[in-house]
């Protein structure tokens, strides 16, 4: 996962250290808080990607709740993860009717949080659209929005069937004759291969791909 700016709103020292210390080892930028008053002056002024929130910042959780709010309203639209002690279903209920991503309880192991992290951005990830993908078949060049993608022959003719008909689906058949005509020796697994390697290099997550999508039984299309 690529680094983030995470922002950490909570009063437990304990949890915010250990917390902290494990996503600054990922890479990520982390700065913490323990006031609601200084957490919405941060989401404005540092436009964190993803904001951690304890709804219990004082003696009630109400300056919680309207922080919460205030974060899911704000112009900058940041993920939110609440982290709680409440365990009635009404208050996690609460939690993500309000504007939370997600609602972890407490006490959670550090490596928990990451993987929630992980599945959070993975639902916000937008879409690559086939409109962002452009192919130059003069230069032989590949660009998805500003990005410029190196990609070896074979891999390049597989982007270009596949692109000729986006929404379509081929079979590991089509694409063996199209891209091995003249070699018999090419097999199942060599499509499988290259639509990896090709996925490696065009995919945000190759391992969720969703711009080359298999559909099982059938082979392979560019997604629209």
């Amino acid at each position: 996962m690529e680094p983030i700016r995470i922002l950490i709103c909570d009063r437990d020292q304990d949890t915010v250290k250990h917390l902290a210390d494990a996503l600054r080892a990922e890479g990520h930028d982390v700065l913490v808080v323990d006031r609601a008053s200084r957490a919405r002056m941060l989401v404005a002024e540092r436009k964190p990607d993803l904001v951690i929130l304890d709804v219990q910042l004082s003696g009630t959780t109400t300056e919680g709740w309207a922080l919460l709010s205030d974060v899911h309203k704000s112009p900058t639209n940041p993920a939110v993860i609440v982290v709680t002690k409440l365990h009635r279903v009404d208050d996690r209920v609460r939690a993500l009717t309000s504007g939370a991503d997600d609602c972890v309880l407490k006490p959670f192991h550090p490596d928990e949080l990451k993987a929630r992290i992980q599945a959070v951005f993975r639902r916000m990830r937008p879409r690559v659209a086939v409109q962002e993908l452009r192919i130059d078949d003069l230069r032989k060049e590949v660009r998805i929005g500003e990005r410029s993608v190196t990609l070896s022959p074979k891999e390049y003719q597989l982007l270009k069937l596949l692109h000729s008909a986006p929404g379509r689906v081929f079979s590991s058949d089509e694409i063996l004759k199209a891209l091995w005509r003249r070699s018999s020796y090419a097999t199942r697994q060599d499509v499988q291969k290259y639509v990896y390697l090709l996925r490696k290099k065009l995919e945000d997550d190759h391992r969720n791909p969703r711009l080359i999508v298999t559909v099982r039984g059938f082979g392979y299309r560019l997604s629209v």
